[in-house]
């Protein structure tokens, strides 16, 4: 038995989890990615949640290890690039999932830990 979901519904899930990164509060960016992996039965939106999550975990790792590789020097280059990423990424990442909303959006050199 083959289970349909709203398109649109799916669409603005998958967007806000990925596009969750731009709001301010730490707590927030992460919170939303991981109440909308929870509560949706949709499996795509679990997964662009999922996914979300795992970028934004990435960024904070690779934010704390370029700040402290600051003290030699290299770590603003890196801390640089990260926030263009940071940027530019989940910004692809919501342009995907309004154009297809069925895909689970990937990014591209991050580990996976969830």
């Amino acid at each position: 038995m083959q289970t349909s979901y709203d398109s649109d519904k799916r669409k603005i899930l998958s967007a806000v989890s990925h596009g969750s990164i731009f709001f301010s509060a730490l707590v927030l960016t992460a919170g939303i990615p991981i109440a909308i992996w929870f509560i949706s039965d949709d499996p795509v939106v679990k997964d662009n949640a999922r996914e979300a999550l795992n970028f934004h975990l990435n960024v904070w790792i690779y934010g704390i290890i370029f700040g402290i590789l600051t003290w030699i020097l290299i770590g603003y280059v890196l801390l640089g690039i990260l926030f263009l990423v940071q940027i530019i990424m989940p910004i692809l990442a919501v342009i995907k999932i309004l154009g297809d909303s069925d895909s689970v959006y990937r990014y591209p050199f991050i580990f996976r830990p969830l």
